[in-house]
């Protein structure tokens, strides 16, 4: 059983910056990735971006490519998620996740991001 518990949401203006933060604990040796979706009011939740635990290597959809950053702390087994020039669609409730060997995924609780006009 793994737990996450995601911080660092909050309200901001269109243009600022913020970071998640998602901590891991529990059975987490076999992890292979951690990463973070959103999903918007009356929206489906969508993927936003992935880190390989092995070696580090970041995928990130397309709506958030060159502004997100996706990092990971091993040794903490800690994922974070720094967003700058956010705008309005960014608005979301992020929710970390964990995958392990055998695909299986475990999610956080979510943390709201509002992100004004």
């Amino acid at each position: 059983q793994v737990q996450l518990v995601e911080s660092g949401g909050g309200l901001v203006q269109a243009g600022g910056s913020l970071r998640l933060s998602c901590s891991a604990s529990g059975r987490t040796v076999s992890n292979v990735g951690m990463g973070w979706y959103r999903q918007a009011p009356g929206k489906e939740r969508e993927f936003v971006a992935v880190i390989r635990w092995s070696n580090g290597a970041p995928t990130y959809a397309d709506s958030v490519q060159g502004r997100f950053t996706i990092s990971r702390h091993k040794i903490k087994n800690e994922v974070y998620l720094q967003m700058n020039s956010l705008k309005p669609e960014d608005t979301a409730l992020y929710y970390c996740y964990i995958t392990d060997y055998a695909s299986r995924r475990s999610w956080g609780q979510g943390t709201q991001v509002t992100v004004s006009s």
